[in-house]
Order: structure tokens, then sequence, then C-alpha cells
């Protein structure tokens, strides 16, 4: 049965208010820290790339910390974090002080979805962690588009001088959702062996993780998952001007529709399936095979390339069935991940399975380009192939995995069958 989260209310708030920070500035990154800062977009795209790659570098560390101080604590010092960096941007106008300030707010984001992930099975249990999952990629997804919608309002206001008035927005944000974080209250149960509520240390570090051959399967199937996850984003666009010869807003309509899928109907999708009773590595294959379906659809598409309208009708349908997929697999692959990871080193188990979401981000647009230049239907092929696979993976990984990370409630425990009955002794 779910329970609600001590804090709960203010956890989704911060959320919210965090991914509308966020949407103020991804969708304008380099021309974002250009205006802010003066430098040349050259020199913004260098340190950018240098300092991501410091921050996939420190997922570890972060993960290591989680597990020594609570994922509560290191989530608010990552808040502070992001909060100060924001803050010092419009004065960062040399090289040295922009790389010093992007290298502080790229550790703390590239390092937050893992401590966010440790803080949903440090203050959840059972089905009320998918439920959290749930909820904070609806709110994620609603937080983006409106931050993106209000950083555009800002700038037909004020030009390109508003974007440092969208760096201290962003600033406060985050300052506002680390406040909003405190709130929240662990778990503390007598399984709780970890930082939030006993002194009880994890007595091996990652070489612990790397023996738990079941869980390293899970974060491979992962990433087969993942590189889906970048289909929307990086390929679609290329293949709807270099293959299907599509106008370009066609795309602006495809992530429009998937950012109000998933904000809209996320969380009743997710209750659908939970309210199932599905086992999470069921659901997380049926997001895959649905993913698949839209990467098979788009084969079928580029083959018949049929009149404008009908590609239009077919591209909705297929984004609608791709978003399904993510609706379908992120809560119940995240809680997955969760519950599988020991409590007392949930924070490493985490960072590695992480890795498997920034890994794939990493090598999609290689490898799509390489693929498209060859012909517009393999990159699809391959995604179709790699989203099988991971499905096939988590029903094969299910007998290994602890059965509270497979099962989102306990079964219930078979009746004992009844007792036969014996004759009355007979009386004289």
């Amino acid at each position: 049965m779910e329970t609600r989260v001590a804090g709960e209310r203010a956890l989704l708030t911060g959320v919210g208010i965090s991914a509308v920070g966020i949407g103020m500035y991804i969708p304008f990154s380099l021309v974002f820290f250009h205006h802010v800062t003066g430098l040349s977009f050259t020199l913004v795209g260098l340190v950018m790339t240098i300092t991501g790659v410091a921050g996939l570098a420190f997922m570890p560390l972060a993960g290591s910390a989680v597990d020594r101080f609570g994922a509560k604590k290191v989530n608010l010092v990552l808040y502070a974090m992001r909060a100060s960096g924001f803050a010092l941007y419009p004065f960062a106008s040399s090289l040295p002080a922009f790389a010093a300030v992007t290298l502080v707010t790229a550790l703390a984001d590239r390092s937050f979805a893992v401590v966010q992930q440790s803080l949903i099975g440090e203050v959840a249990r059972g089905s009320s962690r998918d439920r959290l999952q749930a909820s904070i990629r609806a709110l994620q997804n609603a937080g983006m588009g409106a931050g993106a919608l209000l950083v555009s309002a800002v700038l037909a206001l004020w030009g390109t001088g508003g974007f440092t008035y969208t760096a201290w927005g962003n600033a406060l944000a985050f300052a506002l959702a680390g406040l909003l974080v405190a709130k929240v209250r662990p778990v503390r149960d007598a399984e709780s062996a970890g930082p939030a509520g006993s002194a009880k240390r994890p007595a091996a570090g990652y070489r612990m993780v790397l023996r738990d051959r079941p869980f390293l399967g899970l974060t491979a199937a992962n990433f087969l998952t993942a590189l889906g996850y970048s289909a929307l984003s990086v390929l679609f666009p290329l293949y709807l001007s270099t293959w299907l010869m599509a106008p370009d807003s066609l795309t602006g309509a495809a992530f429009t529709v998937n950012t109000v899928l998933c904000a809209g109907i996320g969380v009743l999708v997710a209750g659908r399936v939970r309210r199932s009773g599905a086992r999470r590595t069921r659901s997380a294959a049926l997001g895959a095979l649905l993913f698949a379906a839209a990467f098979v659809g788009q084969i079928v598409l580029g083959t018949l390339r049929p009149g404008q309208t009908v590609t239009l009708v077919a591209l909705l349908v297929i984004v609608v069935v791709y978003t399904l997929g993510e609706l379908v697999h992120s809560p119940s692959g995240g809680a997955l991940s969760v519950s599988a990871a020991p409590e007392a080193v949930r924070g490493r188990y985490l960072a590695t399975y992480q890795l498997s979401y920034s890994l794939a981000t990493a090598l999609a647009p290689s490898l799509f380009t390489a693929l498209l230049a060859v012909d517009g239907r393999l990159p699809w092929a391959v995604l179709a192939v790699t989203a099988l696979g991971a499905a096939l993976a988590l029903v094969r990984l299910e007998r290994h995995l602890p059965a509270e990370a497979v099962y989102a409630e306990p079964p219930a425990a078979p009746e004992a069958p009844a007792a036969p009955r014996t004759a009355a002794p007979a009386t004289v």
C-alpha cells in the first residue's frame, strides 16, 4: 500500500521550480552563456565541453558522498552550488572566471540525477518510489516547458540583456528548490543501514558494485534503452531534414507533443501500470518494446516516403507511441534501479547506473550521424535492435534481482492449507 512521503509536496514543488530554471537556459545554452559573459561562442563551447567531461568524472565521488553523508544533505549542497554558479555568471566575464564558475555548476548538474534518485530511495518505500518517479518526471517536463516560455517572454521584453536577469532567476529557482527539499524527511526503519538513520558504513566501495553481475546487467540493459531516449533530440531532426525532406517545423511539433504528453498524462500512465501489479522488470521491458515499435515505424515511413500530409500524421503517431514507451519505462526503470541497490551503498550503485545514461548521451551524436550517412533507416534499425535487446535482458534478469526490486509491492504469500479434519473420537 502506498504511503505519503514526509515533505513530499515540498519535494515535488522544489523539483518543479528547479525545472523552470533549467528550462530557462538549456534551450539557449551557447547563446545564453555568450551573452551573459561576453565571451565568444568558440570559447563558451570549449569550456562547456571540458567541464561537462569533468562533471562525468565527478559522478563516482558524488555516489560515495551520498553513502557517507546521505542523499538529502548532498542534494542540498548541489542546489547551493547551482544557485551560486548562476548568481555569479553575470560577473564571470573573463575566461578563467567563466571556466571556474562553469566547472562548479557542471559538477553539480552532472551528479544531480544520481543524488535525486538516491533521495527517492531514502525517502520512499515500495510503490511510493514508482509514484515519485512518475511525478518528478512529469513536473520536470512541465517546468522545463514553462521555463522555455518564460525566457522567451523575457527576451521579447528586454532583448539579449534579459539573459542576465534569467541567470539570476535561475539562481533564485535553485535556492528556493533547496529550501523546499530541506523539509523532506528520510524514512528510518529497521532495514535502513545507511546514513539516513544509523552510523553503519558500507564495508565495500565500487568493488562491491563491480561484483554485482545482475546490477551490471541492469545497467547494460539501461544503456541500450538510453540510446533510444536520445533519438528524439538528436536523430529525429536530422532524419526529418536529410532523409524525409520534411519541414523543420515538424521537429518543434514533435517536441511539443512529447512534452505535453509527458507533463499531462505521465502520472496517469504510470499509475495505471502500477495498479496493474506488473513487475517492474516487465513494465520497463514493455516501455522498451514500445520504443522498438516506434523505431520500426520510422523505418517503414522512411521506406515508403508518402506525401507530406501522410508523413505528418504518421510522424505524430510514431511520437505518441515513442512517448508512451518513455512514460511506461521511466518510472519502472528508475524505481527498479533504486530498489536493486543495497541501502548502504545506494549512492555508488546509482552513480554506476547513471553512467549508462551519460555514456549513451555522449555516444548518440557520433553514432547516429555515422549511421545516417550510410542510410537514413539504419540508425532506426540499430535502435530497434537495442530496444528489443533491452526488453529481453530485463525479463531474463528478473529472477536474478532482489524481489523488493522486481515487485513494487511484495507478492502476497500463499495461504497455508487448512489442517485436515479428523473424526471425533467415539464416546461410550
